[in-house]
């Protein structure tokens, strides 16, 4: 199947020139997670990864997560980059989300700066911002990228995307 990349815009870095395999990498920017008005996440230190035709995942420290998250029941899955992984449901503000973050316990080694950090569905929380700009959950409902407006597409989880 050919994709067709969306056109760059200025300012913009399209998600197909990210690498595959996929690679973790800091990221400075300020990201903040927002649930029934409460601060569920907030950091300047997270990782992200990125991957050929994924918006970022950014993945956050332990210590910068003000919610309760608490392993979830169904267990996690596997990718086939990072290794294997771990639901968590995360309670805030007196309700719990299920199964809305996940973390590598042990992630493969070029993976190892994720090891215990978590990662957030955007569609499970109120909000999710990058450097104050409110980002749109990645298609699909299976993956965990945080779509801005500085990326162009087009983005691996509409349909017609299975085998990109």
């Amino acid at each position: 199947m050919t994709v067709t990349p969306d056109p760059v815009g200025p300012g913009q870095e399209s998600v197909w020139t990210f690498p595959r395999p996929s690679l973790a990498q800091p990221s400075p920017r300020h990201l903040r997670i927002e649930h029934r008005g409460s601060i569920v996440a907030e950091t300047r230190r997270a990782i992200r990864t990125i991957e050929t035709s994924h918006p970022p995942t950014y993945y956050f420290p332990p210590e910068d997560v003000h919610a309760v998250v608490t392993r979830s029941p169904r267990g996690g899955s596997f990718c086939e980059w990072k290794g294997s992984t771990v639901y968590f449901d995360v309670t805030i503000a007196g309700t719990t989300v299920s199964e809305a973050a996940w973390s590598y316990p042990t992630p493969t080694a070029p993976f190892a700066a994720i090891a215990g950090y978590f990662a957030f569905y955007a569609a499970a929380f109120d909000g999710c911002f990058v450097d104050g700009e409110r980002v749109r959950p990645q298609p699909g409902g299976f993956y965990g990228g945080w779509i801005t407006s500085d990326l162009a597409g087009p983005f691996k989880g509409v349909p017609g995307s299975q085998f990109w």
